[in-house]
């Protein structure tokens, strides 16, 4: 079964939510470098299908070192994600990361680029 990604990345700390058959399985935070990610997702999500995460500062080299890595890393336009995380109760990095992933897994993204 497909895994989905949603990253909520800042400067020190990204949160990372794994979503399969629509379902969390896994939350958390590590710290904010593309090379730990890829280990994580390596790790806890073998089967991954999209890893989603906004645009922002660290945006371009999250992409292509994620890339480099071989994992299906997308960029989505903030402004559009914004709509859809909006509606969150809780507005947390943590939840977010869990926006993003169910966005990832229903396809519901614009890419940039």
């Amino acid at each position: 079964m497909k895994e989905y990604i949603g990253l909520d990345v800042s400067m020190k700390e990204t949160a990372v939510s794994i979503r399969r058959g629509g379902e969390r399985i896994w939350r958390g935070k590590c710290v904010s470098d593309p090379a730990v990610i890829a280990q994580l997702v390596r790790k806890r999500a073998p089967a991954v299908d999209r890893i989603v995460f906004e645009t922002g500062p660290l945006s371009v080299w999250f992409y292509h070192a994620l890339r480099a890595e071989g994992l299906p890393a997308i960029c989505i336009d903030a402004r559009h994600a914004k709509s859809a995380l909006d509606m969150a109760p809780n507005k947390t990095d943590t939840n977010d990361a869990d926006g993003l992933a169910h966005l990832a897994e229903i396809g519901f993204f614009r890419k940039c680029g």
